[in-house]
């Protein structure tokens, strides 16, 4: 158990000047607060926020924010208050603590909007102050480390949110070890038999691989010295989790795994780093293409190193990192491995270009409002994978690996991307839809009549790309939308003998507006292109201005009423729109929305409604004026196809043992495709009959116990 002298000797190693009265103020505060509180463990609470501040102490952070460790859950949990804590260590640990006791009651597995808010929120006490996520990482950790305590249900909902939400954080911000450790403690409650299995031939190959380790170590120090290089060389095996993903992603078992050991070679310059390099490719054979050079072109976090995989003693692959001492500070630590957190502090080009994805996050929460919209892009945000190419004066870009010349196009102005025509890789002519590597030099050739498509968005992977290709959309369908709203009510003024013109100088059209809750006459000639007012509507109100009929408020669902009623038909399904039963709609085949998953309507035209998942692509690339609210009736038990695929080792009586687990579940296989690959490993693909999506992560976590698979995940058509 961690002590408060700990914490003070750990902050002495790297600040020997710190304000000690602080750390202990907080302390005194912190013990008096959760006094008589205890964890689930049967511990004190008191210890969280020890280890929290620990954490912090071995990040090498400054006093107010380990003091804020300290005192992160006093809001919270206590009857304490930000007036309280203001009064005793200042306005800047207060808000640090606010803003802290603010993350914590945020849920990122409720529904979409609540999580797009709760992003928006987070985001936002980011660019505050970037501290705020750094003792809320520290504060996910300990709770992870202590996981074990908590009921099932709980681990599997809080682990998920680990690996989907803090671990990229983590990882954007640099921090590998966290973001490591994270992953690790997530996948063992996400997939407990996955996890201890690998863990199981982890262990068992434990001691042989430490006898190698200090073999290639032996060798490797002994070379470098020899060529009079001082370095830190060590070795490990990689984390379970990025063996899981590997194992994973290329189909592959444990044992064609051959480069589970990273070694890491620490010196002092970056000469040092080029020289160590060619000593090991001239000691080992290289592996081509598995080279990367970090130190010349820094990731987004500005992780610097350079990596080869080279072929061995014993014929093993052995992967080798290459750093100095100031790169290994970061990179373990990230962005903590800097001071200058706080906004309003004069950052130089170096530092402020660190935090660049940060404000642009921030730019985007600002302006998507589209909270489907919004949680895509931070995802793309969250999870980069670079490639690194070249404009045509030399400067450098990075994009996600599979970025296209769209990607380019508008990472270097908006209406360079809107009239991109194609594109020159290294000199010659390459189609739109060319992925970009590492190396690159693309030249942009635009045309003034050259537009995005909706073809575009399957290109591209920046969310800045995605943002402005839909912007331009949306605004060429709003523009005919509106123009067909207009000749829509001129046609139907002229059966009125009424002018159209003298409509929009009198004011009429502006009074009709505002009495459908629209802001412009545009948005009223929009919403008849889009069909959800007829210009016949239009015309009676205007009609009933002029004859001295009070105005009625009139709610913009009547006209959706008279459409709906239009095209209905009896128990088509278990969606309700709008309230309304018994609307002609069909189930969108793209994202198979279930009871359960949150969905909204698509307006077609001649076709009635199409019911699709929330977060299904079409949605998020449609125009939002042809969506309509909708919702599962309760209580209702139609039975609805899902596929699912699972993926494991081919053993004998596995296919039944999971039909037999359905059948117990109430799953009806409507059928089945069964694949084993030369690896010994089956991909088996079902379609079944399941009640809704409770249903069916219910059957998801029974098929993750059989022996064997290792994933199981629902997929679409």
């Amino acid at each position: 158990m961690i002590r408060i002298g700990d914490i003070i000797e750990k902050i002495e190693t790297y600040n020997p000047d710190f304000d000690e009265d602080l750390i202990r103020k907080a302390y005194i505060f912190s013990a008096k607060a959760h006094q008589g509180q205890i964890r689930l463990s049967g511990e004190p609470y008191l210890i969280h926020p020890l280890e929290v501040a620990g954490i912090l102490a071995e990040m090498q952070l400054d006093e107010p924010t380990i003091a804020t460790g300290l005192l992160h859950d006093t809001i919270e949990d206590t009857f304490a208050t930000y007036a309280q804590i203001k009064a005793l260590f200042g306005q800047e640990i207060a808000d640090l603590v606010e803003g802290i006791t603010k993350i914590s009651k945020m849920s990122f597995s409720s529904s979409e909007d609540t999580q797009a808010e709760n992003f928006r929120k987070m985001i936002l006490a980011m660019t505050r102050d970037i501290r705020v996520i750094l003792v809320k990482l520290a504060d996910r950790l300990h709770n992870m480390r202590t996981l074990k305590f908590q009921k099932p249900e709980n681990q599997q909902r809080i682990a998920q949110e680990t690996l989907d939400v803090y671990a990229p954080i983590a990882n954007r911000l640099g921090i590998e070890w966290l973001k490591s450790e994270l992953e690790d403690l997530s996948f063992k409650y996400i997939l407990p038999d996955a996890y201890l299995t690998l863990e199981r031939k982890i262990v068992k190959s434990e001691k042989e691989r430490d006898h190698y380790i200090e073999f290639v170590k032996k060798i490797l120090t002994e070379k470098l010295r020899e060529e009079g290089i001082i370095a830190d060389v060590s070795g490990r095996p990689k984390h379970l989790y990025s063996i899981f993903k590997k194992m994973q992603s290329q189909n592959i078992e444990f044992s064609d795994i051959y480069d589970i050991t990273a070694f890491r070679v620490i010196v002092n310059t970056i000469p040092e780093c080029y020289e160590v390099l060619g000593i090991i490719h001239n000691l080992w054979t290289p592996i081509p293409g598995k080279f990367k050079d970090y130190i010349a072109l820094p990731k987004s976090n500005f992780y610097q190193s350079l990596h080869t995989t080279v072929i061995g003693p014993k014929g093993e692959r052995i992967e080798i990192q290459i750093r100095t001492h100031e790169m290994h500070k970061v990179a373990e630590m990230g962005i903590a491995a800097h001071w200058k957190y706080k906004e309003g502090i004069n950052l130089d080009e170096r530092d402020d270009k660190r935090f660049s994805w940060l404000r642009q996050l921030f730019e985007y929460q600002k302006d998507l409002k589209n909270n489907a919209e919004f949680l895509e892009t931070i995802k793309i945000d969250l999870f980069p994978d670079e490639v690194f190419v070249f404009t045509p004066t030399g400067e450098v870009k990075s994009f996600p690996r599979g970025s296209s010349p769209i990607d380019f196009a508008y990472s270097i102005h908006t209406e360079v991307g809107n009239h991109c025509k194609g594109a020159k890789v290294n000199g010659r002519i390459v189609p739109l839809r060319y992925n970009l590597h590492n190396g690159d030099r693309v030249e942009i050739i635009t045309h003034p009549q050259a537009h995005p498509s909706k073809d575009w968005l399957k290109l591209v992977k920046t969310s800045r790309a995605r943002t402005k290709i839909r912007q331009w959309i949306k605004t060429q369908e709003r523009e005919q939308s509106i123009q067909l709203g207009r000749e829509l009510l001129e046609k139907e003024t002229k059966r009125y003998s009424v002018n159209l013109s003298h409509l929009y100088k009198d004011g009429s059209l502006e009074r009709v507006a505002q009495a459908f809750s629209l802001q412009t006459v545009d948005d009223l000639l929009a919403t008849i292109g889009y069909g959800k007012i007829t210009s016949r509507q239009i015309i009676r109100r205007i009609l009933s201005f002029h004859d001295g009929e009070p105005e009625k408020p009139e709610v913009v669902e009547k006209p959706f009423k008279k459409i709906l009623t239009r095209i209905t038909r009896k128990d088509q399904t278990s969606v309700l729109i709008r309230g309304e039963e018994n609307v002609l709609i069909r189930l969108a085949k793209c994202c198979n929305p279930l009871p359960g998953d949150k969905i909204v309507g698509f307006i077609t035209r001649g076709r009635g409604i199409t019911i699709h998942r929330a977060d299904c692509d079409k949605v998020l690339n449609s125009d939002p004026q042809r969506l309509i609210d909708a919702k599962w009736k309760s209580g209702e038990s139609i039975l609805h196809p899902v596929r699912i695929q699972t993926l494991s080792t081919d053993r004998r009586g596995l296919l039944a043992e999971i039909t037999k687990e359905l059948s117990n579940l109430g799953a009806d296989i409507l059928s089945a495709n069964v694949q084993t690959t030369e690896d010994h490993q089956a991909i088996n693909q079902f379609v079944i009959a399941i009640k809704d999506l409770k249903h069916l992560n219910k059957i998801i976590r029974a098929l993750n116990h059989i022996k064997g698979i290792v994933e199981v995940k629902r997929i679409h058509a």
